[in-house]
Order: C-alpha cells, then sequence, then structure tokens
C-alpha cells in the first residue's frame, strides 16, 4: 500500500497502547495523552525532515479537532482549514476528515468536505486498532490524499494559489 518513504515516516510514529474512545472517561484522558505525544513527535518529525505540513488542536474533550495542513505544488503553499470529530466508536472506526472549502470540487469527497480515504486505509486501519492514532490518520488517510488530489485540482484550475487569484483580481 505505502511506498518505502511513507512506511519510513510511519514507523517513526509512536504506537498508541489505549483502547479507549470519548465515552471511557479516565481512559479517554490517557488515550489523548497518548494521542498528543504521537502528534508531537510526528509533527517534530517533520520539521526535522522539512516536511511539516499540517497544525491540529482540539477543543478540550478532544472530541473536536480542527487545524490547517497545506501542500506545495512548484513552490507555492496551498493551505486548507481542516476539522473532524472523533466519533463515538473510536479507535475502532477512524474519524472523517474534512477539507470544507474543497467541498464539491473533486469526486474523491464526501457531503460536506469529507474526504474520501482509500479502499486501503479502512482495513489498514482496522488491523492496527487501537495502535493507530491521529498521526496515523494524517500520515496514512489525508497526507496521501492531498497528494494525489490536490495537483490534480490545480492543473485543472479548480483551486488557484491564493495571492495568484488576489493577484489576477487587483488589475
Amino acid at each position: 500500500m505505502a511506498d518505502e518513504a511513507t512506511r519510513r515516516v510511519v514507523s517513526e510514529i509512536p504506537v498508541l497502547k489505549t483502547n479507549a474512545g470519548p465515552r471511557d472517561r479516565e481512559l479517554w484522558v490517557q488515550r489523548l495523552k497518548e494521542e498528543y505525544q504521537s502528534l508531537i513527535r510526528y509533527v517534530e518529525n517533520n520539521k526535522n525532515a522539512d516536511t511539516d505540513w499540517f497544525r491540529l488542536e482540539s477543543n478540550k474533550e478532544g472530541t473536536r479537532w480542527f487545524g490547517k495542513c497545506w501542500y506545495i505544488h512548484d513552490l507555492l503553499k496551498y493551505e486548507f482549514d481542516i476539522e473532524f470529530d472523533i466519533p463515538i466508536t473510536y479507535p475502532t472506526t477512524a474519524p472523517e476528515i474534512a477539507v470544507p472549502e474543497l467541498d464539491g470540487k473533486t469526486a474523491k469527497m464526501y457531503r460536506g468536505g469529507k474526504i474520501c480515504l482509500t479502499d486501503h486505509f479502512k482495513p489498514l486501519w482496522a488491523r492496527n486498532v487501537p495502535k493507530f492514532g491521529l498521526a496515523h490518520l494524517m500520515a496514512l488517510g489525508l497526507g496521501p490524499w492531498l497528494a494525489v488530489e490536490i495537483p490534480d485540482l490545480i492543473q485543472k484550475g479548480v483551486i488557484q494559489h491564493k495571492e495568484k487569484s488576489s493577484e489576477g483580481s487587483s488589475h
């Protein structure tokens, strides 16, 4: 499924141990600590490799997540808001990441801007419960989706770089 570079990146993301979701109260607090530790390590690794590409934060309960992701294409940075809720059945069920501003711009998306994860992702996630967490969702879900969809949307002219589009409107 994943190429060698992706395998290496994923192998450096700490796996999670606590099998708990939002309804599990104290265990959920432990799971959230593990999620944050894993996300922090993944972001640090990305920064060290000069491949930093997202920021995430959550509400106090850790049930609603939001942030930004970006994709560099032809040396231009395309930035998008992202959001997702933790399903009640988490970690058995992976969250559905939404990129609202791309809603309706690609067939690889459900209503509300939720990205369509590959047929490879869901079985991979299922085989790795509870070890996979949000950092894995980003590395194996959103990252590959952006890598395929964003260049395609740019090439088709569906999305434009923000500075390019604002330059064009000022003349």
